[in-house]
C-alpha cells in the first residue's frame, strides 16, 4: 500500500499544480484581455450555459457524485491502510513510547546473520510480527545450518527490549556461484 501512495501522491500534485497553473493564466488572460469574456484555454461560458441547463436529477450528475464519492473513499483507504508499522520497544518509563523501525530490526538480524561463520550471505525482511531470513551458506545447504541461523536470531531477539516477539522464519537456499 505504501508503494500505491508513493505512486499517487506526486500524480494527485501534478494535477493539482497543472489545475492551479491552469486558473493563474485564465485569471490573467481575464485581466489583460477582460473584453473578450472569454477564456484564453477554457471556454467558460460554454460550461456555464451547459452547467446552468443541468439540474441535479439528471443523468451525468448523480453519476459524477457517486464516482467523486468512491475515488475519496479509495483514497481514504489507501491512507489509512499505508500506515508505517513501527517495531515496539520496551520504554525505560511509562510515559516514554521506543519505536524502531522494521529496517533496523532487519539490518541488526542480517548483521548478526552474516556475522556468523556459517552463513555467505544473507538477506532479511522484518515487520511487527515476523522476520524472515534467506540465508545462504558456504558449503550445501544441511538441517544444522539452518538451525543454527535460527538460534542466533532468536538470540538477538533475546536481547533486545521488544514489548512484542516477531516469529522468526529461516529459509536456507543452495549457493549460487558465479
Amino acid at each position: 500500500m505504501r508503494l500505491l501512495l508513493r505512486l499517487l501522491a506526486p500524480l494527485l500534485g501534478l494535477a493539482l499544480a497543472a489545475a492551479g497553473v491552469l486558473l493563474v493564466i485564465e485569471v490573467v488572460a481575464a485581466w489583460v484581455r477582460p473584453a473578450t469574456g472569454s477564456g484564453l484555454l477554457v471556454p467558460w461560458p460554454e460550461w456555464r450555459g451547459t452547467l446552468g441547463n443541468l439540474s441535479w436529477d439528471e443523468y451525468p450528475v448523480p453519476a459524477i457524485a457517486v464516482a467523486v464519492a468512491v475515488v475519496g473513499l479509495l483514497l481514504l483507504l489507501i491512507g489509512l491502510l499505508a500506515r508505517r508499522s513501527d517495531v515496539v520497544l520496551a520504554a525505560p518509563a511509562e510515559e516514554m513510547t521506543v519505536t524502531t523501525s522494521p529496517r533496523v530490526l532487519a539490518r541488526l538480524v542480517g548483521r548478526r546473520v552474516r556475522a556468523g561463520e556459517d552463513a555467505a550471505s544473507a538477506a532479511v525482511t522484518a515487520s511487527r510480527r515476523r522476520v524472515a531470513v534467506t540465508a545462504q551458506g558456504w558449503a550445501d545447504p544441511d538441517p544444522q545450518l539452518r538451525e543454527s541461523i535460527a538460534a542466533g536470531v532468536e538470540e538477538l531477539l533475546d536481547e533486545l527490549p521488544l514489548q512484542q516477539r516477531p516469529r522468526v522464519t529461516v529459509r536456507v537456499v543452495e549457493r549460487r556461484y558465479p
